[in-house]
């Protein structure tokens, strides 16, 4: 950390709020904590309190971003099951984002924790690829290798009705989509 001085407490969080609102790409905690001089630990905390207090802050793969809840009825938004080997995530992505459908989520049911979901946001080929780096330098899993055979949800959304239907036509063919 450098000589300036941290932003403290709740001026703080009114900070990452507004910075977050003002961004139209998501941010990393340890920007963040740098724009405020604390660690990125402070900003994950940070983050926690404020979900806490229904703010809506999505973290996904590239960062945090704002993203209020509102009615729009031009975006189309579906749950779609798949069932595919981790060696075909990177393929089941670039087909739905080469479709113009965004990912938002993958979803699975635990058989011990119940239902888990976790954050993708990602709507082009750049964006998996940065998924699918940070998914390996992190040595995570997938979550889908939690289930039993692979079997996940995601939610997708796209501007209009047709790009989700092509996109599942071309994960059908793939033999990813579960009808």
């Amino acid at each position: 950390m450098n000589e300036k001085e941290k932003i403290l407490g709740d001026e703080r969080r009114r900070f990452i709020v507004d910075t977050l609102q003002a961004s139209e790409k998501p941010i990393t905690g340890r920007v963040l904590g740098e724009m405020t001089n604390v660690s990125r630990q402070v900003i994950v905390g940070d983050i926690t309190l404020l979900k806490a207090k229904n703010e809506p802050i999505v973290a996904t793969s590239q960062g945090y971003i704002f993203m209020p809840i509102q009615a729009t009825p031009e975006r189309v938004e579906k749950t779609i099951v798949c069932k595919h080997t981790p060696d075909q995530t990177i393929d089941e992505l670039n087909i739905l984002v080469d479709n113009g459908v965004t990912v938002k989520d993958v979803k699975i049911e635990h058989p011990v924790y119940g239902d888990l979901s976790a954050s993708i946001m990602v709507s082009n080929r750049n964006e998996v690829k940065e998924f699918i780096k940070r998914i390996k330098e992190a040595d995570a899993i997938y979550l889908s290798k939690l289930t039993d055979g692979g079997i996940h949800l995601h939610t997708i959304m796209a501007d209009d009705e047709e790009y989700i239907k092509n996109a599942e036509e071309a994960l059908r063919k793939a033999g990813i989509l579960v009808d």
